[in-house]
């Protein structure tokens, strides 16, 4: 569609202003009117198509080198050579219609820009810029916005998942404030850091995804292919997350409110045997076994089950989940200055007792124009993370018997509730424990943007960030939770970070020939610093780790310091011409301190890409079936440093030993460095073509990738003679390879009614090419050439070996009810040699749909999700019963002579052959689904708000899927009880984890959308 310019001209006569642009021939050009020569200063404002200004419009005297950029409320001021005939204005932004207007004696204008409404026209983000979507030629990907709102969703990485294709984000845990796991284009290092990197508002983000706030967030752009990522260098290797948060615009102040609340469930249960047929069990168990012991394994259950009195332990641990989120902002500005203030407020309370989550963040953004040359601004953030408090043990109650006594006479917990087994804890005991665990990220940002008028499209930016991340875990165990001595930990991080870039960019456009080129030197560094100290033997339990110097015991003290330090360079030439024929070209120099001290620690990685809009071309400007067509391809190197800073030195640990009778401290070998350590490089080459169709009713893209990842940063056995038994090295090559569709379609299109469609698919292929220190599989490490990744390796189960069947022939010594495995050599036994590789916990493809309708005000969405091939150990099938005493899941069963399963074994079985039980962990998932309501313009106007919107969501509503566990993306080992699995936080400490055995959620809230 044509676009027009809207001169809003004031006392102008519209006469004075005659639009010359080929796409601009508007009714002022049929006037015919004269324009006289004029000379002396113009000056005026260029606003979008809502009416604000726009910062950073390029303005030229045509056919001169004269020119001006717009302040940052689109204001401008051009000084006119005396004498100049018929002045012409060229106004050029990014993302809107280029326009030439000729102007007369005026000496004031007000210029509304149209956007350009051709296909793939809108701006996106890229590295260090933005850029039309139609000039991009890398992989980049925009994440949909309304995956950013109306979502009960911790982090961002939970809105991601299955919404962008090559993006696989996996849910490591239920556990409120968790952590997903995000992979971009598979996994390209075995031992390396494989995250992608966060960059926030154009800079490193220090911080975690938790860390920032959903309604905060402008945009998020994924950048997949090497064009797109080197211009990031060693940190672009696994993709990059651009995040751009929301900024001020010149108006009067808008207040906005955004929150939600609403209950939480657990998404798929498992059922601990009730007290009949948990004491089945046993005595099925003592059957087999040949002994007889009664109906219950312990005698402080023998009363309860003579009383008939149970207790059910997943409901005494469990408590009614809860989600809320509150956030508000305000924003707004003059000319001169704009702002963004937003403060939110998250809570989660988990649906086993004492798992919470709670985050409190507040972030400032401010911009400001001191001159018509100079721009400034300043971020500034902060976060408070905090997962404390004594926790109930889920895997416990899931092995505990329905006989135990769960309080003490005084109504205290019983510590161990099957006397006199002491292999596990009442599993409420956590409970008692004081914990805390708190994480804060204060990060500030500040930039200044120099745009010289002498030079039009010429700009220098200085970016400045610093960050400061502190983690702060502390925990006491006392009397009431077993440890009569009462134990105390303190665990206290430091990081502080800066970043420094430099970034000098010009662009230039001569007559339909477009250059953009941006250089860039920055400096970063990251430092931690961490001490953990532990005391025991308290006097009492009031004290705990407030007075950790107060053990008897001497306490134990020890610290950790490192840094790590990046310099680079960077230089980057986007060239277009007529927006059909695209080019980029990059090249990053990054120098890291982590590498040796032989090695190069510079390395240098460069992309290439070109693009053709074929749709562009003469011969397809009037097609009216085919609006979109464009080819891109891309080549190009990144690096991995994703290494400990001091890997490559060789250390000792300190050894405290026995001299004289006296105690001594000495050193001990620790690992040995490796001085020609360097980076793995992934090379890679990307194929994509771009398409639109019927007026762009149906629009996409597809993409194909190839990426060899190589020098992998690995460590290699050496001969423990040495003192050490590896090394760390460069050796080993991965490849991925993979395909990913984009489609968007818009089915129905009514004047009330609309229904559109947005699919993704896409499948990876990993591959080990080689390994550097054997040309054979690594069977102990589970490396298997020409195999993917995270390889399975085991036994082929074909059954269970059921009464009056011989295993002589096949595996002497089974028995009925163990289960039967295929004598893979025919040596008429069951060993080692038997093994074979099964398959892979990648999966062969993840794709997502979503479905939206619209009726007037109404709007319904609904997201499905999928993930499939997927091959997995499930603990839970996998587990020694330990005499009988434990429970298991109603789900799992168990042979018996009479229930003569062919799947699982009987309870005499022993799994001497570690088989690990690998099934089929494909899943697809009903995801989300929201409704919601915006009330009509008319009410708005009356009520004199901006904005009202209700509506309800609900998460992960519904799973297909055949496992046997809470959730086929976690994993799930029946624990001893022993104490709380997850006993760390999970925010972010290096000595974290998730906890395996939580269960996903289930969520439904209300949420409400207010702007004044």
């Amino acid at each position: 569609m044509q676009a027009k310019l809207l001169l809003l001209c004031g006392a102008l006569p519209l006469a004075a202003l005659q639009p010359t642009a080929s796409r601009a021939e508007a009714p002022l050009a049929a006037l015919g009117l004269a324009v006289p020569a004029a000379e002396g200063t113009i000056s005026g404002t260029v606003l979008d198509e809502k009416g604000a200004g726009l910062p950073g419009v390029t303005v030229v005297l045509k056919g001169t080198t004269t020119g001006t950029s717009t302040d940052g409320n689109g204001g401008f001021t051009l000084q006119i050579p005396a004498g100049t005939a018929a002045p012409t204005l060229v106004i050029s932004f990014v993302g809107y219609v280029k326009q030439e207007i000729v102007v007369g004696s005026q000496s004031s204008i007000t210029v509304k820009l149209a956007p350009d409404t051709q296909d793939l026209s809108e701006v996106v983000v890229v590295g260090y810029g933005t850029q039309k979507r139609s000039d991009v030629t890398g992989s980049v990907v925009s994440v949909p916005q309304d995956r950013l709102e109306k979502l009960p969703v911790a982090n961002v990485a939970q809105a991601l998942q299955g919404a962008v294709a090559g993006v696989q984000v996996t849910s490591g845990s239920g556990v409120p404030g968790s952590q997903s796991s995000i992979q971009i284009r598979g996994v390209r290092s075995i031992t390396a850091n494989t995250d992608p990197y966060l960059i926030v508002d154009g800079l490193p983000f220090a911080g975690n995804l938790n860390d920032i706030n959903t309604n905060d967030i402008a945009s998020i752009e994924i950048l997949k292919d090497a064009s797109s990522t080197a211009i990031y260098g060693t940190r672009g290797s696994n993709g990059v997350i651009l995040v751009t948060t929301k900024r001020g615009k010149t108006g009067k102040p808008q207040i906005r409110y955004a929150g939600y609340a609403g209950p939480e469930y657990i998404v798929a249960k498992l059922h601990p045997l009730n007290g009949p047929d948990f004491v089945a069990k046993y005595e099925e168990f003592t059957r087999q076994r040949g002994i007889t012991f009664g109906h219950v394994p312990n005698l402080s259950e023998v009363d309860n089950y003579n009383a008939g009195r149970t207790v059910d332990w997943m409901e005494l641990i469990k408590q009614q989940g809860f989600i809320q989120d509150h956030n508000v902002s305000i924003s707004g500005g003059n000319d001169d200055v704009k702002y963004f203030v937003s403060g939110d407020y998250f809570k989660q309370q988990g649906i086993i007792k004492g798992y919470q989550y709670q985050r409190i963040s507040f972030r400032t953004n401010v911009d400001a124009n001191l001159t018509n040359w100079l721009r400034v601004g300043t971020s500034a953030f902060y976060a408070n993370n905090d997962d404390g408090g004594g926790r109930a043990n889920l895997s416990s109650a899931m092995i505990s018997s329905p006989y135990a006594n769960v309080y003490n006479p005084d109504g205290t917990y019983t510590i161990y509730a099957q006397q006199p087994e002491q292999l596990f804890t009442n599993p409420l005991i956590g409970t008692t424990t004081t914990r805390e665990s708190r994480v804060n990220q204060l990060t500030g940002t500040g930039y200044a943007e120099v745009a010289p008028t002498f030079l039009p499209g010429l700009k220098y930016r200085l970016n400045v960030t610093y960050g400061f991340r502190t983690y702060r875990f502390a925990s006491y165990v006392g009397r009431q939770g077993g440890d009569l001595r009462g134990t105390a930990q303190l665990v206290n991080d430091e990081r502080p970070n800066y970043t420094v870039e430099n970034i000098l960019a010009y662009n230039k456009d001569i007559d339909k020939h477009h250059f953009d080129l941006t250089l860039l030197y920055s400096a970063q560094q990251n430092k931690l610093f961490t001490t953990t100290e532990n005391a025991s033997g308290f006097i009492n339990d009031q004290i705990g780790f407030n007075s950790i110097g107060s053990g008897s015991n001497t306490p134990t003290i020890s610290s950790y310091s490192e840094r790590r330090a990046l310099v680079s360079q960077m230089a980057r030439l986007n060239y277009s011409y007529d927006s059909r024929y695209l080019f980029t070209a990059t090249a990053r120099r990054d120098g890291s301190s982590v590498f040796g001290a032989n090695a190069d620690k510079y390395a240098t990685f460069p992309s290439v890409a070109v693009g053709w809009n074929i749709a562009n071309e003469a011969f397809l400007k009037d097609n009216s079936v085919l609006n979109v067509l464009k080819l891109r391809f891309s080549y190009g190197t990144t690096g991995n440093e994703g290494i400990d800073p001091y890997g490559t030195i060789t250390g000792n640990a300190l050894l405290q030993y026995a001299y004289g009778g006296v105690a001594a401290v000495g050193v001990r070998a620790n690992n040995i460095g490796n001085a020609n350590l360097k980076w793995e490089q992934t090379t890679s080459a990307n194929y994509a073509i771009d398409f639109g169709v019927l007026k762009n009713r149906i629009t996409g893209s597809l993409e194909y990738y190839d990426a060899k990842t190589k020098d992998l940063l690995l460590a290699r056995q050496i001969p423990i003679i040495s003192g050490y038994n590896s090394i760390l090295d460069n050796i080993g090559v991965v490849q991925n390879k993979g395909i990913e569709l984009s489609l968007n379609t818009v089915n129905i299109q009514k004047a009330d009614f609309s229904w559109s469609s947005a699919f993704n698919i896409s499948a990876n292929r990993n591959r080990l090419l080689e390994l550097g220190y054997t040309s054979t599989d690594d069977i102990g490490n589970r490396r298997f050439l020409g195999r993917p990744l995270g390889a399975i390796y085991d036994y082929r189960k074909i059954g269970v070996w059921q009464v009056g069947e011989d295993p002589s022939q096949q595996d002497p010594g089974a028995k009925p009810g163990d289960l039967k495995f295929a004598d893979l050599n025919g040596d008429k036994k069951i060993d080692s040699n038997d093994r074979e590789y099964v398959g892979s916990s990648l999966p062969d493809y993840t794709a997502g749909l979503t479905n939206t309708f619209t009726y007037k005000g109404l709007s319904l969405r609904v997201f499905l999700q999928t993930a499939q091939g997927i091959l997995k150990n499930n603990g839970i099938l996998n587990f020694v019963d330990l005499g009988g005493r434990l429970n298991t899941p109603q789900e799992v069963g168990y042979w018996t002579p009479q229930n003569a399963s062919n799947d699982r074994p009987g309870l005499n079985f022993y799994n001497t052959r570690g088989y690990q039980y690998p099934v089929d962990a494909s899943y697809t998932r009903l995801k989300d689904v929201t409704l919601s309501y915006s009330l009509p313009a008319p009410l708005i106007e009356r009520l004199k708000m901006g904005g009202i919107s209700v509506y309800v969501s609900g998460r992960n509503l519904y799973t297909w899927t055949k496992w046997v566990g809470w959730d086929p993306e976690q994993g799930y080992t029946l624990g001893n009880g022993s104490g709380n699995v997850d006993n760390l936080t999970t925010l972010g400490n290096p000595r974290n984890g998730t906890n395996p055995n939580f269960p996903q959620v289930r969520t439904f809230v209300f949420g409400l959308n207010l702007t004044l």
